[in-house]
């Protein structure tokens, strides 16, 4: 499972023994704050996967794990089967476009990233469960999202031939 710290700073992907091996990595990835641009939850990880590994390792529906090239950029792609995920754009980094990764604390690092930094490197997880939960006001029973209800219509009478 991929470890993701984040200071004020910076957000480091620590990567372990094994996803240093198969990602041809010597170093944790490091991405500064003001480099990432966007950051999306995606059910499926492999879909926003473009290009091939270069160095980087691939079994499809298994693994992806590296860098990966293609005519859009450099990505860093830490892929574990069909799991839910995290893509993060980045703007002026100067290794890769796009970062995509498979972890159970999408949602955490969304929060993470909206709050001002800590100092020094915590743990997503940590970091979002000490901040304040976001709270949707309630609806009234039987409204829909978006506040109007649509009108009934009654189905037109079909025309006699």
């Amino acid at each position: 499972m991929v470890t993701l710290l984040l200071d004020s700073t910076r957000l480091e992907v620590a990567l372990s023994k094994v996803e240093r091996a198969l990602s041809f990595r010597k170093e944790n990835v490091l991405i500064e704050r003001s480099a990432i641009k966007k950051v999306q939850l995606t059910d499926d990880a492999w879909m926003w996967l473009r290009g091939v590994p270069d160095p980087g390792t691939h079994l499809w529906g298994v693994a992806a794990m590296g860098t990966w090239k293609s005519a859009g950029g450099t990505d860093f792609a830490l892929i574990r089967r069909h799991r839910a995920g995290v893509v993060i754009d980045l703007e002026g980094h100067d290794e890769f476009e796009r970062v995509i990764l498979t972890t159970r604390h999408g949602l955490a690092l969304v929060q993470a990233l909206q709050l001002d930094g800590e100092a020094e490197l915590a743990e997503v997880t940590e970091i979002a469960a000490t901040a304040p939960v976001p709270v949707q006001p309630e609806r009234p029973a039987g409204s829909k999202p978006g506040g109007k209800k649509k009108p009934r219509t009654s189905p037109s009478p079909a025309p006699a031939t």
